[in-house]
């Protein structure tokens, strides 16, 4: 039995620098420090929730640089988010990073004096920061810049042009790639997909803006990480109910260990109300399952959508639709599927040689459907284009038909419970803690 005096999961935030709550991503961190060490550049990727700004946190960690057997007290470490600035703009984010060196250089009047110039004098720019990693160079020291939400940089707004955002991404190929203070640069980015797929696309006869840049993707937790996380307080039984509603996403992990844990009655071992933790748990995941859907493509949707309606069984209101050409569908759409795979979307088990697709998530099936029971005429119409490069025209009919039976009898869709049934079995005895 293990006894816990304080909540052990974490939710709202990234998990902390040493915190027990971030297990895992060991492959992550060592692929991190080598890039560290040679000064180059790492650009992460992946979905939300999958946990890319708590690593950022743990390269800001002593204990961590230690653990790499690597001096920390050679780095100027400056960690901060792209959507804090806002709007964003390149002028902006020169400011940031000279702004939070200085504040880093607490113990160097003289350097602090000469970025305060810059701020001043409205002389923010690649340049100015050029001649502040001079310095540290000169002082043995280099800078290490954690840009977190770097997708905001490749969006334009009213005061940042699609010209602006090319301008701003030579300008950090320049800094880190052409420089010669770039050996006293290591820049680590984030994003939700990996940059040259969402960044401006590459023209005749340029170099690619994003060819500094190592590219790992930061995908969803193995089986062993999860129960890394999960197995100090919970049963193996649970465990499984848990990665039923949260496949490996470690954000959805880390809500469900808070809620459960916050639900039992001290001492008892009871949960107080499956239905409300249910229904908690879907409201607190509902904005990541959104994003989920937001960053998946036309087509990816449609892909999801079909796996969910077939998973309904082809039933509603004693009405019957059909989809045995689903397999032959998703057969022709290998790419698109391993794009979610990877994501952590979905899953897939292997019978008779085939793959078996199914929701990773079995909450973020049920939140599909939802979805598709809200939509209206117009989405459907917009979708049935997707459907006919998928099918035939009578199969795609099938399907408009069977959404307009979602929205006819939306009270006919399972209750939450019957999605969430290997926790409710699992449970009231799923627990180690007391």
């Amino acid at each position: 039995m293990v006894n816990i005096s304080h909540n052990p999961f974490i939710i709202g935030q990234p998990v902390p620098p040493g915190d027990p709550a971030f297990v895992g991503r060991k492959t992550e961190i060592a692929t991190a420090f080598d890039q560290i060490h040679n000064r180059s550049n790492l650009a992460l990727w992946g979905g939300s929730g999958i946990g890319k700004s708590s690593l950022l946190e743990q390269l800001t960690s002593p204990k961590v640089w230690q653990q790499q057997e690597q001096d920390r007290s050679q780095a100027v470490i400056v960690l901060f988010s792209c959507l804090n600035i806002s709007p964003f703009r390149s002028t902006s984010f020169w400011e940031e990073v000279l702004s939070l060196v200085r504040d880093e250089m607490d113990n160097d009047s003289q350097l602090q004096a000469q970025i305060k110039i810059f701020l001043e004098q409205g002389q923010a720019t690649k340049d100015s920061l050029r001649r502040v990693l001079r310095k540290l160079g000169k002082k043995g020291k280099f800078l290490l810049l954690l840009v977190d939400d770097y997708d905001a940089a490749l969006i334009p707004n009213e005061q940042y042009t699609e010209a602006d955002i090319e301008t701003f991404l030579s300008e950090c190929r320049s800094l880190a790639y052409h420089s010669r203070e770039r050996q006293y640069l290591s820049m680590i980015v984030t994003s939700s997909r990996r940059l040259n797929k969402i960044g401006p696309p590459l023209k005749p006869g340029s170099s690619p803006w994003y060819n500094h840049y190592l590219f790992q993707q930061f995908k969803a937790f193995t089986e062993a990480e999860t129960q890394e996380l999960l197995g100090k307080t919970m049963t193996l039984a649970l465990q499984e109910g848990v990665r039923d509603i949260a496949g490996g996403n470690p954000a959805l992990l880390q809500i469900a260990g808070y809620l459960l844990y916050r639900a039992t009655e001290s001492g008892t071992k009871q949960m107080a109300d499956v239905e409300a933790f249910a229904k908690e748990f879907e409201s607190a995941a509902r904005h990541y399952f959104q994003d989920i859907w937001s960053l998946s493509n036309e087509l990816e949707q449609t892909l999801l959508m079909l796996l969910a309606l077939s998973n309904l069984k082809g039933r509603l209101h004693n009405q019957r639709y059909d989809l045995r050409d689903l397999e032959i569908i998703l057969s022709q759409k290998g790419r698109e599927l391993t794009n979610l795979e990877e994501r952590g979307v979905i899953s897939y088990t292997v019978e008779e040689g085939k793959k078996q697709y199914f929701f990773s998530s079995s909450i973020m099936e049920r939140w599909v459907i939802q979805e598709l029971s809200n939509s209206d005429d117009v989405s459907l119409e917009n979708r049935k284009k997707i459907l006919l490069n998928l099918m035939s025209r009578e199969q795609a009919k099938e399907i408009t038909t069977a959404i307009q039976w979602l929205w006819q009898y939306k009270e006919e869709m399972p209750a939450t419970l019957e999605w969430i049934g290997r926790i409710v079995k699992a449970l009231p005895q799923g627990f180690l803690f007391g």
